[in-house]
């Protein structure tokens, strides 16, 4: 019973509760733990998102991709992690990815208004999920800003930021190379200079279908990172 606790102040949104509160809350809310197999659905695109899902145990591969599937974007998420938390409330409340299990995988389901009231019950909480949908804001606006005026680098980077989580790893961008050129409005050669220069520094590799990122938070520092830099 400890690990099962122990495990649950891991995930990012029961972080800095002591074991007695989160006992209480256990006590008191259904807590849904659910297996998945290796390849194994746990999420389709497009499904209402009325339960927030941890990620416990093992890891998920999640996959954004446009409606005619000519492009898109893979992430493993990892335990302890949750899935697409922003996507809970507000206007848009559907998930974004289709979610396979990778690997035997534990999922934590708990209903949307059992949610709600967690929040209600203890600020820790509150801001826990606070901080989270921040970031995702905050890491937009800078995005947005090296839309108007960055670098393609800048671009690249905050396009495959937007659409990942914090700690995703294996971020793959599947697409064929001359609609990556008209998602980016540059011609052949500049693309493919920002790449070569990209993979020189141990960002990124690539072939004709796909760009392979090595690291999520080297993305994010190109967007960070000052103008004079």
């Amino acid at each position: 019973m400890d690990s099962m606790y122990e495990m649950l102040m891991e995930l990012p949104l029961f972080k800095g509760i002591g074991f007695n509160r989160l006992s209480e809350v256990v006590g008191t809310t259904r807590f849904h733990f659910l297996k998945f197999n290796d390849g194994e659905t746990v999420v389709e695109a497009g499904e209402p998102c009325t339960h927030i899902k941890f990620v416990i145990s093992g890891a998920v591969r999640m996959r954004i991709e446009n409606a005619t599937g000519r492009m898109k974007i893979c992430q493993t998420v990892s335990a302890p992690d949750v899935i697409s938390p922003d996507f809970l409330f507000g206007k848009f409340t559907s998930y974004p990815a289709t979610v396979v299990a990778v690997g035997p995988t534990g999922i934590l389901q708990i209903d949307k208004l059992d949610y709600l009231k967690i929040l209600h019950s203890d600020n820790v909480f509150m801001i826990n999920f606070l901080n989270t949908l921040s970031i995702d804001a905050q890491k937009s606006v800078v995005g947005v800003l090296a839309l108007t005026d960055g670098s393609l680098e800048e671009r690249i980077s905050f396009w495959v930021v937007a659409l990942t989580q914090r700690g995703a790893t294996d971020i793959v961008l599947q697409c064929r190379q001359r609609d990556f050129y008209s998602l980016f409005g540059v011609q052949r050669s500049s693309f493919i200079v920002t790449l070569e220069s990209m993979r020189e520094r141990g960002l990124v590799e690539f072939d004709q279908r796909e760009i392979r990122f090595t690291s999520r938070n080297a993305l994010v520092d190109i967007l960070m990172r000052k103008p004079s830099e």
